[in-house]
């Protein structure tokens, strides 16, 4: 194929991707929605915070054990979740995952104790980690290979439009009925295992897969031996990256809400307002960065990303004008989050079929060590509500810059580059 064909043929593809995914959009959106009701429940502990530090009598800084605790909760849930979908199917692990996060959301605004609490939330973790397992390989799996970039963007995007929701229910609810009404309210994504069970079919990689396997069974031939998980170059680069990636995002945004009442003195109501901005950006920036993903290629966009964060982090944080706040809030949105639209997709191609959604898992997993860290960190060098901002700020810079040059980096083989449909497709 020549090169003028290959732009053609890319060009074509960009073009019509939305419209390409519309027989897939129970899949698509099933994954959205776990990512949506995920995000609602993960944020509505940011923001409140500092009512629960209130009511407990502990510092910010201790929360921040909470929040390592939840991302260590993660990490057993990315990695068990990967295990689970690997060998029992993507749907049924995609179920469990959402009843289990939903259950502990409810559970936390139950806790009356700071050790509580932090079990709560680690269990929590665990069903939070395993919903975006299961569902990113799955839909990764179901939809056609070049329309996997827009697909990967529509399904992180959930993320800020659970963020979005949170942010207009704590102003409406936390002023009100206190902060475990606002918990409460998780018990609800529940429902969405029965959409699931119903109209989301199963990974037809999966399926393929389980039919060889019983194949073999059927003729009384050896069974191939179960695959084994490799730590080629392609994982680790998976691993380290999204470590240091959560680890960056996590000190953009986890103590945001805190800032702004505390830094800024703003009241929950007028947070709404920042917290919206951020999340009208962070969609729109997942969108656009799909599209020019598809064009321009992962790498050049999470670098172009990567720069626009690291110009941004200083007004997003401290901006002395509320006009500034505003329009720094909508610029770090599109740009941080814009980068995670990317991401199932950058997992997906660095580990084979078989193992995939255990190494995507193990990748999340880590990285929500990252994230723990940071979550940890940024208030134990920032204890005061003049010094969390600023240490925020540091952290993000050099994350920022490892980040881009573990992106930088091509393995020499890249086991999912040309993952099973790619035939079809092009």
């Amino acid at each position: 194929m020549t090169d003028a064909t290959t732009r053609s043929a890319v060009s074509t593809s960009s073009q019509g991707s939305l419209v390409a995914l519309l027989p897939y959009w129970q899949v698509t959106f099933a994954s959205f929605l776990g990512w949506f009701l995920d995000a609602f429940d993960q944020t509505t502990l940011m923001f409140t915070l500092p009512d629960i530090a209130h009511d407990f009598g502990c510092t910010i800084a201790d929360l921040g054990a909470v929040l390592m605790g939840q991302s260590i909760g993660r990490a057993v849930g990315n990695t068990g979740w990967g295990w689970l979908a690997d060998r029992y199917g993507r749907k049924p692990a995609f179920m469990l995952g959402v009843v289990w996060f939903a259950v502990f959301s409810a559970m936390t605004g139950l806790s009356h104790h700071f050790y509580v609490l932090m079990a709560v939330q680690f269990l929590f973790g665990i069903g939070f980690g395993g919903e975006w397992t299961a569902s990113a390989a799955l839909l990764m799996e179901s939809v056609p290979a070049w329309t996997r970039p827009m697909a990967s963007a529509l399904m992180m995007s959930g993320y800020e439009v659970g963020y979005f929701v949170a942010a207009g229910v704590q102003a409406l609810i936390l002023p009100h009925y206190g902060w475990r009404v606002l918990f409460f309210i998780g018990l609800a994504p529940a429902a969405l295992a029965l959409f699931i069970r119903i109209g989301v079919p199963e990974s037809p990689v999966w399926l393929r897969n389980r039919e060889e396997r019983l194949a073999g069974k059927l003729h009384h031939t050896a069974p191939p031996p179960r695959p084994k998980f490799r730590l080629t170059g392609a994982a680790l680069q998976a691993i380290a990256f999204m470590s240091f990636l959560e680890f960056q995002k996590a000190a953009i945004y986890t103590y945001y809400p805190t800032i702004l009442r505390g830094s800024h003195h703003l009241t929950q109501q007028a947070v709404f307002w920042p917290v919206t901005l951020y999340c009208i950006g962070s969609f729109g920036g997942k969108v656009f960065c799909g599209w020019l993903a598809e064009r321009f290629g992962e790498v050049r966009v999470m670098l172009s990303a990567l720069v626009v964060v690291m110009l941004t982090i200083w007004p997003f944080l401290s901006a002395p004008t509320w006009t500034m706040l505003l329009t720094a809030a909508f610029v770090m949105g599109a740009a941080a989050s814009g980068i995670f639209a990317l991401v199932p997709h950058y997992l997906a191609q660095r580990f084979p079929s078989d193992t995939r959604s255990f190494g995507m898992g193990l990748g999340y997993a880590l990285g929500s060590i990252g994230q723990g860290m940071a979550q940890k960190l940024v208030p134990m060098f920032g204890p005061t509500i003049l010094t969390l901002p600023l240490s925020a700020e540091i952290f993000v810079l050099g994350t920022s810059v490892v980040t881009g040059a573990i992106a930088l980096i091509r393995p020499k083989e890249l086991p999912g580059e040309h993952m099973e449909g790619d035939e079809k497709a092009s």
